[in-house]
């Protein structure tokens, strides 16, 4: 009796060790997964790099003639008009030039109508030879020498004024005053002494380098049809500040060099945007972000759906028969929390996100639910391939 109730009691743990309804081997089972279904969707894609600011016009005030600067008109730091008078050089000595040139005037004028008088006298006496030809000519000569230097005094005359208009050292552009470079009594000796400098900031520059491997990426990627660039180039450009903040006002790439730095592997770009308030200063450290570029027909899975293998990183699909398949996939760059997928996927492909570390090939899964799309919220139910901003 007592051997009969060992050999049932064996019986029955064995049974209780064997599969059973489709689970896996010791009764537990299938894992639980979530799921994000593939669909084709265009991705907008960002671009981001250092830059620095710069004014869209920067000149440098120097006065044209040489004279003692007599007086500051404007005040440093402040924004200055075009026209406004900013240093004034001591007019006195320009203003006797003046008298000295019309002086010199008034006697070629003299000189002038004498010599016509003298011609207006031989004329008619000619033809009775009381006068020789040579006289009437060199009377004819004299006043067309004298009309030469009437023109020449009024040159000096113009001249003379022109430099007394100089010693009002005006902006030649509106835009911010930097520092007055001389004091008043400085003598300043034409051209050669800088006095100040006037920036424009509205609109402003934004000067940085595109490193080349992000260009030969980019021109590699259109040409396979995996980016979609904007027409002519003409990226959006934002500017993120040094606390983080963006911009308000957004302006376009406007300039691009063919040439690369050959120290620092980068070719100069250049974007303009408006600045009426004068938010953005000349020579700031910021961070420019390029809109305008789209990945076509996409795929974006997240970061933690995608593994690394022996062979390269792949990603678990749920297969018809609700098993984990591995599946290698050729990612592209990280964008809004995933990874760009150019290879491996297809539409309608269930990759798996939540409960991959349990899985192997071939294992037996079951869905519980759908993940939501990098880039949104958490909360709603979504494909991957949602349209999000990229970043780089």
């Amino acid at each position: 009796m007592g051997r009969a109730f060992a050999c049932i009691a064996l019986a029955l743990a064995v049974a209780a060790c064997k599969p059973s309804g489709g689970q896996p081997a010791g009764g537990f089972p299938p894992p639980v997964v979530t799921v994000a279904t593939i669909e084709l969707r265009d991705i907008p894609v960002t671009y981001e790099y250092v830059a620095q600011t710069e004014g869209s016009r920067e000149v440098e005030v120097r006065a044209r003639v040489t004279g003692i600067l007599l007086k500051r008109n404007f005040q440093e730091g402040a924004p200055v008009k075009q026209g406004q008078s900013l240093f004034t050089i001591d007019p006195a000595p320009f203003r006797v030039a003046i008298e000295r040139a019309e002086g010199e005037l008034a006697v070629a004028e003299a000189r002038l109508a004498q010599a016509q008088r003298e011609a207006d006298r031989l004329k008619p006496v000619i033809e009775s030879r009381a006068v020789s030809q040579k006289e009437l000519d060199d009377a004819i000569s004299a006043a067309q020498i004298a009309e030469a230097e009437i023109r020449s005094a009024r040159a000096r005359v113009s001249e003379a004024k022109l430099n007394l208009g100089y010693t009002r050292v005006e902006a030649p552009i509106s835009g911010m005053s930097s520092r007055a470079s001389v004091s008043e009594g400085t003598l300043v000796s034409g051209p050669n002494v800088l006095l100040a400098s006037v920036t424009q900031t509205d609109p402003i520059y934004v000067i940085f380098g595109i490193p080349d491997r992000d260009y030969l990426a980019m021109r590699r990627d259109a040409a396979v049809g995996w980016l979609r660039l904007p027409q002519e180039d003409r990226f959006r450009a934002r500017v993120r500040l040094a606390d983080g903040t963006v911009h308000a006002q957004s302006g376009i790439l406007n300039f691009t060099d063919v040439r690369v730095n050959s120290r620092t592997g980068t070719s100069e770009a250049r974007a303009v945007l408006p600045n009426p308030q004068g938010a953005l200063r000349a020579g700031e450290f910021v961070r420019v972000i390029l809109d305008g570029a789209v990945r076509p027909a996409a795929v974006v899975v997240p970061l933690r759906s995608v593994l690394e293998g022996p062979q390269g990183k792949f990603v678990y699909v749920v297969s018809a028969e609700s098993k984990a398949e591995p599946r290698p996939v050729e990612v592209g760059e990280w964008t809004a929390g995933g990874w760009i997928i150019h290879k491996g996927l297809q539409p309608g492909d269930r990759v798996i996100v939540d409960g991959v570390m349990k899985l192997g090939p071939g294992v037996p899964v079951k869905v519980e639910s759908d993940a939501a799309a990098p880039g949104t919220p958490a909360d709603k139910k979504a494909s991957i391939g949602a349209q999000t901003p990229a970043s780089k």
